[in-house]
């Protein structure tokens, strides 16, 4: 009896999580907090403190999940917060400092682009979540432009006007056009490098640090047009990476009808066995 009451308090008791597992999920919400907070800059005309916030948010989701798997802290919870953070902080966000920046106006009806692109980051998360049955070499590719990738790439007209003004970079019809075609690019089936999960040889390991130095030193210096240059860089990548997966997938499709094939035709018919004699 006293064993039972025993075992009863231990199931009631809520079990403790160390503080190294928790990590992965406060850098989710410190993601969350800087994608809202660049919408506060974008209300207050700091545009660029509202990039430099999607920025860091972009930076912390991809160090969540690298945080998680180290720390075996993966869990549903997580992943469901991430999808969460990623729709207000790549999604939300974006929208509305592109909507404060280029797109509020007396009787525009480009709020109605804003709710596009934030619709379509939300079914491409959708789809990401429930899209896991896919063949063992699709895994390095993404489906459609990953959430964070899209809501700088979607930015550039903002960035851009950093440096050339806003007569140009800044018209609502560009922007709105700008917006929905990247919308359209993250719900497409179009597969799209996924970087972390891309084999480096190890002949390209020092080039890469260097690029990485120089990546640095460019956005310490000109901080605009390197994101320019990368996102134009990324774009440029996307016709590359369709072509190398649809390369991919006919070798293993080529690979898979060869093993599947009889390893010896059968005999004809009424056809006589030859021998060899001695």
């Amino acid at each position: 009896m006293l064993n039972r009451r025993r075992n009863r308090r231990k199931q009631r008791r809520p079990q403790s999580a160390s503080l190294g597992r928790l990590v992965p999920n406060a850098l989710t919400v410190a993601a969350l907090s800087s994608g809202l907070t660049a919408v506060r800059f974008a209300y207050e005309g700091s545009w660029n403190a509202a990039i430099v916030a999607i920025l860091v948010a972009a930076i912390l989701d991809g160090l969540d999940g690298r945080m998680a798997r180290l720390l075996r802290a993966t869990s549903d919870f997580g992943a469901e917060l991430d999808s969460l953070s990623d729709v207000i902080a790549f999604g939300v966000a974006p929208a509305m400092i592109l909507y404060f920046w280029s797109l509020d106006g007396p009787g525009s009806a480009a709020w109605v682009v804003a709710l596009f692109y934030v619709v379509c980051v939300a079914l491409r998360l959708a789809r990401y979540n429930t899209d896991q049955d896919k063949p063992s070499y699709a895994y390095n590719y993404f489906t459609g432009i990953p959430s964070p990738a899209g809501a700088i790439v979607v930015l550039l007209p903002l960035v851009i006007s950093r440096e050339i003004g806003n007569d140009l970079a800044g018209d609502p019809l560009f922007v709105s056009g700008w917006m929905a075609l990247i919308g359209i690019l993250m719900v497409t089936r179009i597969p799209t490098f996924a970087v972390r999960s891309q084999r480096i040889p190890n002949r390209y390991v020092l080039p890469l640090l260097a690029a990485v130095g120089l990546i640095t030193a460019g956005l310490a210096e000109r901080p605009w047009w390197t994101i320019t240059l990368g996102s134009v860089v990324y774009l440029a990548s996307i016709p590359l990476s369709y072509r190398s997966f649809k390369r991919l997938e006919a070798k293993v499709a080529l690979a898979e009808e060869e093993s599947t094939e009889p390893s010896q035709q059968p005999a004809a018919e009424g056809a006589v066995p030859l021998h060899k004699h001695k």
